[in-house]
């Protein structure tokens, strides 16, 4: 299971985000030192999983991909026979399953089931922000570092294909937008980024955005 559907300029770090990932790594290992936000021995915090919500644990996997050519970020575009979000713009990741001690679990066990990205490829380097979705997931972001070339099989029942957006698409501001919504019960702004046929928002967009903020910052 994927979670689908915005974003910022990271104009400021154009530059190392191109060269290689040791700079990532080291911003990541500095981020996580002064918030304590990964700690490869944390365990799922269930506990937002009894409150009122009734919120499900879940995790997805940022794979970013380290090549020749300037670093990119694997996303999927969910199968279009699926009964939830058919079609949208996904990281690999889904639901906690008993199985899973912690998020990091989750989200590897899950890249490995839909895009067949093998675990001990993956280097883990930090979490982003947990976001709360509108359908009841409280999800991680977990931050993968990969090593081309990639080995990939697709979950044709859950992944209709994989593509990949540069970085450096994600740091041009004017690839970005914010789009108006108002329906009878609310009303409310959300990012939306493109990329070719692509139209990436929700909670994607969301995870996005703050990559290119923690980029950005350093």
């Amino acid at each position: 299971m994927a979670f689908g559907v915005a974003a910022y300029s990271l104009s400021s770090v154009t530059s190392m985000a191109m060269t290689d990932l040791e700079e990532i790594k080291h911003l990541f290992l500095k981020r996580n030192t002064a918030s304590r936000s990964f700690r490869g021995e944390d365990q799922w915090d269930t506990t937002n999983e009894s409150n009122t919500r009734s919120l499900r644990s879940a995790a997805v996997l940022i794979p970013m991909i380290n090549h020749e050519d300037g670093i990119t970020v694997l996303l999927t575009e969910r199968s279009h026979t699926l009964s939830d979000h058919a079609g949208q713009v996904a990281f690999p990741g889904g639901q906690r399953e008993p199985g899973d001690l912690t998020a990091e679990e989750t989200a590897l066990r899950e890249a490995t089931e839909e895009v067949g990205l093998e675990m001990n490829s993956i280097e883990l380097v930090g979490r982003l922000t947990p976001r709360i979705t509108g359908t009841g997931f409280y999800v991680v972001p977990v931050i993968g570092l990969v090593q081309p070339p990639l080995k990939t099989k697709i979950a044709a029942l859950e992944v209709a294909q994989i593509f990949e957006v540069p970085l450096s698409h994600i740091s041009n501001k004017k690839n970005f937008s914010l789009q108006s919504v108002e329906s009878r019960t609310k009303k409310g702004e959300y990012w939306v980024m493109e990329h070719h046929t692509f139209f990436i928002w929700g909670l994607t967009a969301r995870i996005l955005r703050e990559l290119s903020e923690v980029l950005s910052s350093s």
